[in-house]
């Protein structure tokens, strides 16, 4: 286990928001297009891009508060100037959650979020021995996989019937049912809808375990993430989604870039030497701060996806990855890339094993299927 330094103190927008002004120094890191919009009273705007030239100038007189956009880049300053002798403090969450503060009569926007989740999920029906399965408004792989995950709890003989709206489930389900060995009673459209009609067929073998088993155990999966840019990460979260709804063993094995998108968004407090922190600095810190392969311009891309995605009814990354891990899909983290990169153990998100070449080769070799992306 990494050796641990001393934490830089933090504090709350609530109590950011309450200090007096006159008696600390204020240093926004945010960039002068952002302070042009959201000026914050008293400070002093020294961007994080040009922190390295201006660090020198921040006066030690008066306790120093440092903030940015989310709060890490600010404990990354903070931190520096910590070792060099400042009373300093983070402001945590930085400047999304003091305006929380500022703007605390607007609608908090995750309660809304959640309640369409947990209006997509809601559990199937049971009418007259039939399930019924509300996969409206679900966007790929929601319906194939809030299908699978109903079968899975099934007897072999129930029958369930399925509502979908989006098109591509006319050609999923048909695949779906064919590779999982399940039957396919009847499919149409009326109107805007796909009706399908399943019947679970006991593709287990005799005495074979409860848990549900591959029904091709060549059939297994295996991903190279390389890449840690936004799209490119949802697309792979949505085959390997994919891939485990139909009973696929999947291994995720993610190198080099790839292994930002498993970093904790918050910073993990770990001894490191100064490559190390700077490759911290430079690297994205989890997925909401990925960028796009093409059109990030400066950002926005991101955003622009993300919003697109939620107006669609498309589960987020975030959801994709908490998903995959509860279907049982392998993350594993490069080793070697790890300890190029300066990367710990401790600063991954949960569920997530090490690994070297030996583990990708041993999954490539059971796989029908590897993909590097």
């Amino acid at each position: 286990m990494a050796d641990t330094e001393e934490d830089v103190k933090g504090i709350s927008a609530q109590e950011f928001k309450n200090l007096d002004r006159d008696k600390v120094t204020i240093v926004d890191l945010r960039e002068p297009d952002e302070v042009l919009i959201h000026e914050i009273e008293g400070a002093i705007n020294i961007p994080f891009s040009r922190i390295w030239t201006k660090i020198d100038t921040i006066p030690k007189d008066k306790p120093v508060y440092i903030i940015c956009s989310t709060g890490d880049l600010s404990e990354e300053i903070a931190e520096i100037l910590q070792e060099r002798g400042y009373e300093v403090y983070n402001v945590e969450g930085g400047f999304r959650e003091y305006r929380k503060i500022l703007d605390s009569g607007k609608k908090d926007r995750a309660t809304e979020t959640n309640g369409k989740q947990d209006k997509a999920k809601d559990e199937a029906s049971v009418q007259d021995d039939i399930v019924y399965i509300d996969a409206k408004n679900l966007r790929c792989p929601g319906p194939i996989v809030k299908v699978a995950d109903t079968i899975r709890g099934l007897k072999a003989g129930q029958t369930v019937e399925v509502e979908a709206t989006e098109d591509a489930f006319l050609s999923d389900i048909k695949v779906w049912c064919e590779r999982t060995g399940n039957s396919l009673d009847d499919i149409r459209t009326e109107g805007d809808l796909i009706k399908a009609r399943i019947t679970k067929k006991d593709t287990q073998p005799e005495n074979a375990p409860k848990e549900e088993v591959s029904p091709d155990p060549d059939n297994d999966k295996t991903f190279v993430v390389f890449s840690g840019d936004l799209d490119k990460t949802i697309a792979a979260f949505i085959m390997a989604n994919g891939a485990a709804a139909m009973g696929r063993n999947v291994t995720m094995f993610f190198t080099f870039w790839g292994l930002n998108i498993l970093r904790r968004p918050k910073k993990v407090r770990v001894k490191k030497n100064f490559i190390e922190k700077m490759f911290g600095f430079m690297m994205p810190r989890g997925t909401t701060k990925l960028g796009l392969s093409r059109m990030n311009m400066f950002g926005m891309g991101p955003k622009m996806i993300r919003g697109i995605m939620k107006k669609k009814g498309i589960a987020s990354l975030e959801e994709l990855i908490e998903d995959a891990k509860a279907h049982g899909v392998r993350l594993v983290a490069c080793q070697m890339s790890m300890d190029i990169m300066g990367i710990t153990k401790e600063e991954l998100i949960d569920g997530v094993e090490l690994g070297g070449v030996a583990t990708f080769i041993g999954s490539g070799e059971k796989s029908d299927m590897s993909l590097f992306i």
